[in-house]
């Protein structure tokens, strides 16, 4: 019995930590339901509709895991720098200059095997998103500039950046209403995972990445000192950790694999850089981070869903002639909710450590000190 019981232990011990995430959806499909309800809306309709335009048939499956597939990568921007404690939001400058980086490449080199030069444009999509996020690791390190602050702004300005090159020096001259680089030779374009599987090769590079990520955190010396840098800055030090290196290293990392998501989203979706590029990939992978709570192998579960909400906005529209944005409203709910739920997830654990503290001192005999 004593076994059962450490089994269950176990188990509620490993679902615990994902409560405060699933309380979050739950809380945000009711008030999805009755933000609906309230503007006469067939709320339970919606919901059905959401469900079978992201998960209902395997053309909506298709349009969901190519959602997904950039949000894992975008979701790593963020949850790699967690691990050292920072809060980094700019994924989605490193994006749109990871793939302009990607899109431009082969302008400038010659002709190369196919499998080389997406070689090349992956690597320099990697090398420039590494860098723009590796920037506000650096200024924080050495600057004292809050990393959250820092990486938003570094943001607005690599897509402030990106629009002048592609509107300008770097823009087609035969693009007349939609600006956007020279297209990509069909060589160098990156097709389907199958015939039968209208899935672009972004998703497994996506899903890879998170594995590799969940191996360096949680089985790797370096994931190791890394929770001691996310923990306490202090005590890392005291421990000899190079913290500066640490930090800069997850900050490279983030941004690398933003930067591959730019270029998969250009060599496999649009085909040139454009503003296209600019579809809120990195501030929705933020939330994938979030719910996932910096787990890679749950951001690769996380962005699938959220890759699915996405994917049923225009079901929504065209069967209950709601707006596109209606899943926006409900993506803004579900983190509001994961912040607030975060928040008293912490307060609960603080209150039953004061309680158990009470309660064993009272048993020793000891004064409390709470």
């Amino acid at each position: 019995m004593s076994s059962l019981d450490n089994k269950v232990r176990s188990l509620a011990a490993k679902a615990l930590p994902g409560l405060p995430t699933l309380l979050a959806v739950l809380a945000s499909c009711v008030l999805f339901l009755l933000f609906l309800a309230v503007q006469n809306k067939p709320a339970l309709e919606a919901g059905a509709l959401v469900i079978e335009g992201a998960f209902g048939s395997s053309f909506a499956w298709e349009n969901t895991l190519q959602r997904a597939a950039p949000l894992m990568l975008t979701a790593l921007c963020v949850a790699l720098p967690a691990r050292a404690g920072l809060i980094i939001i700019g994924g989605e400058g490193a994006l749109v200059l990871g793939g302009l980086a990607a899109a431009v490449l082969p302008l400038w080199l010659p002709a190369l095997p196919s499998m080389l030069m997406l070689a090349l444009m992956g690597l320099a999509a990697m090398l420039v998103g590494g860098l723009w996020i590796g920037l506000s690791g650096w200024m924080r390190q050495k600057r004292g500039l809050n990393e959250t602050i820092g990486s938003l702004l570094l943001s607005y300005i690599g897509i402030a950046l990106f629009r002048q090159l592609v509107e300008g020096p770097l823009r087609d001259p035969a693009s007349l209403n939609k600006p956007s680089t020279v297209p990509l030779d069909d060589t160098y374009l990156i097709g389907t995972v199958s015939d039968a599987f209208a899935v672009h090769w972004g998703l497994v590079a996506g899903v890879i990445a998170c594995l590799l990520a969940y191996i360096l955190l949680r089985h790797s010396v370096s994931g190791f000192s890394l929770g001691i840098v996310g923990g306490n800055v202090r005590t890392a030090r005291m421990l000899g950790l190079s913290v500066d290196r640490l930090v800069l290293m997850t900050c490279l990392l983030g941004g690398a694999a933003a930067g591959l998501a730019g270029m998969f989203e250009v060599a496999a979706v649009q085909g040139s850089a454009n503003a296209a590029l600019i579809a809120g990939y990195g501030t929705s992978g933020i939330l994938v981070a979030f719910a996932a709570r910096h787990n890679p192998v749950a951001i690769i579960v996380c962005a699938t869903l959220l890759g699915g909400v996405e994917a049923s906005g225009s079901l929504l529209q065209r069967r209950l002639d709601l707006p596109d944005a209606t899943t926006l409203i409900l993506e803004g709910i579900l983190f509001t909710n994961l912040l607030a739920w975060e928040a008293l997830s912490k307060r609960i654990t603080g209150w039953r450590l004061r309680l158990l503290e009470k309660s064993a001192s009272s048993a020793a005999g000891v004064p409390s000190h709470g």
